[in-house]
């Protein structure tokens, strides 16, 4: 907000700026996140006319106090960005009212205050937390702070994965996945120096939880491919992770996408894959599988020659959730590129839980990343990102296991998208005695940038998706890349790489999605 917006939203059009300082507060929608040691939870704006103004004290009303450990005010003067450099007051102890005291001096036009939390690590993540600041004392009189979002409070969720933790630069690219004992099954790319994608050191991690979320166990790491060829970690990375569990047998399937060789190259640009089956020319489509519920993991399996074919540039899973079907058929979404160098999404199917695999033909040109659900009427459905100018995602239906294709009537005219992998999934629950089920969405839902990210809701199969019923997690900038699974009977988890956190972790009820 620029000074002078701020000053015409203080004032009426016909009024002078009084001499006494004026206060607007503001929330953004951004979760508040467990492990973080600063998360924004209100910003306060003071308008002063006079410069030496000195701020006195500040007391604010707490909601959902109890999933906060502590509270702190940080001044960051005419920016309006966060920053914990300049704290006012002290750090208190999470109440439901709190005063902040201290001296700060305001100076002529905007001052900018944030009220940081650090929430607790046990913290409920059902519960909102909210805050409303109830007075604000300075050497001119006390002040009365208009709540420009009065609406808006900040939903609680957990940092999962965040800079140099463990170690690794950047955490990207989650596929989140439950098993039949409820675990919850976390894989992601781990960018252990720098945050680039292919050609580079990394591996996949997976994290585990056993108890919904609320806490999770120490990374492991399930695909190295270390120093093959004699080469360098740097030039043998993995990356991409596909999960898929077998409801019936439990076993648990992780591929992902590794290259040999090809230093400063990208597996999607020219240099970066060439056709063939060659390690160090082609990349390498590679699988490894738990049957103990993702506790201990097989070594790699080269999967290559078995799925890709010899004349295509690329062939590689979708990093995200595969389903099984009623029937019990595995459908792991997949993703390359042709011998003409056109991007395609399809599918690898099996089955027979696993023993034998067959790749299915394309679904559309010009798009990659994609995600399966089973329609009521046993069809398939596969939305996909869109690589064309076109900011829509592209949506295709399989009625023979993807042998033949078909448009979804919202093909490229309905789901916004800036480019950037989304996730489907079907969410099947009882309410007041009823069996219902309805599809959700979650992508950055923009066509400008990865801001804004959100899951929707589909009860028609896909046909429509009601804006009324789009929740919106985070409307800061992250690069997106979500994944949903569910977490139990009445809960539904998403991972995604929002603007707090390179991995995020939050917990919906359905009938906040569905009311």
């Amino acid at each position: 907000m620029t000074r002078l917006a701020l000053l015409l939203l203080l004032t009426s059009s016909n009024a002078v700026l009084a001499a006494e300082p004026r206060a607007v507060t503001r929330q953004m929608t951004r979760p508040v996140l467990i492990r973080n040691e600063h998360n924004s939870l209100i910003q306060l704006t003071i308008a002063a006319q006079e410069p030496f103004v000195q701020v006195k004290s500040i007391t604010v009303a707490i909601s959902g106090a109890e999933n906060l450990q502590s509270l702190q005010w940080y001044s960051t003067g005419a920016d309006a960005s966060l920053s914990s450099e300049k704290p006012f007051g002290d750090r208190l102890p999470a109440a439901a009212s709190l005063a902040f005291r201290g001296h700060l001096r305001l100076t002529g036009g905007a001052n900018h205050l944030w009220l940081s939390c650090r929430v607790r690590p046990d913290a409920d993540m059902t519960k909102r937390v909210d805050a409303r600041v109830v007075d604000v004392e300075t050497t001119a009189g006390r002040i009365e702070a208009t709540d420009q979002t009065p609406e808006l409070s900040k939903r609680t969720g957990i940092a999962l994965r965040k800079h140099w933790d463990d170690g690794v630069h950047t955490y990207r690219i989650a596929a989140l996945a439950t098993s039949p004992k409820g675990t919850l099954l976390c894989a992601y790319d781990m960018r252990r120096r720098v945050g680039r994608d292919l050609q580079e050191d990394i591996d996949i991690g997976l994290l585990r939880s056993t108890d919904g979320g609320r806490t999770w166990g120490a990374q492991q790491v399930i695909m190295d491919m270390g120093e093959f060829g004699g080469l360098g970690q740097e030039v043998n990375g993995c990356s991409d992770p596909g999960l898929i569990v077998d409801p019936e047998t439990g076993e648990i399937f992780c591929f992902a996408v590794w290259m040999n060789g090809r230093a400063g190259t990208h597996q999607w640009n020219k240099g970066g894959s060439e056709p063939g089956f060659e390690i160090g020319e082609s990349a390498q489509f590679m699988m490894v599988t738990s049957q103990d519920d993702g506790l201990t993991w097989s070594k790699p399996r080269n999967m290559t020659r078995a799925w890709k074919k010899a004349e295509w540039i690329l062939y590689a899973p979708s990093p995200q959730q595969g389903i099984a079907l009623t029937d019990g058929t595995l459908v792991m979404p997949t993703q390359g590129r042709d011998a003409k160098d056109r991007h395609f999404s399809n599918l690898l199917i099996s089955r027979d839980h696993g023993k034998n695999w067959t790749v299915s033909a394309a679904a559309s040109l010009d798009n990659t990343e994609c995600q399966a659900v089973q329609l009521a009427d046993g069809s398939i459905m596969l939305n996909c990102r869109t690589e064309s100018p076109t900011k829509f995602r592209t949506v295709a239906v399989t009625r023979d296991l993807g042998k033949t294709w078909r448009p979804h009537a919202t093909n490229r005219n309905t789901i916004i998208e800036p480019n950037c992998n989304g996730s489907t999934y079907r969410f099947d629950f009882v309410d007041k005695g009823r069996a219902k089920s309805v599809l959700l969405f979650a992508n950055p839902h923009s066509q400008k940038g990865r801001t804004h990210h959100s899951i929707q809701v589909s009860f028609d199969e896909g046909e429509t998706w009601p804006a009324k019923n789009r929740l919106l997690l985070d409307e800061g900038r992250g690069a997106g890349y979500p994944s949903l699974s569910r977490v139990d009977d009445r809960h539904i988890g998403i991972v995604y790489e929002g603007s707090g956190s390179h991995l995020v972790f939050e917990k919906i009820e359905i009938g906040e999605l569905v009311k």
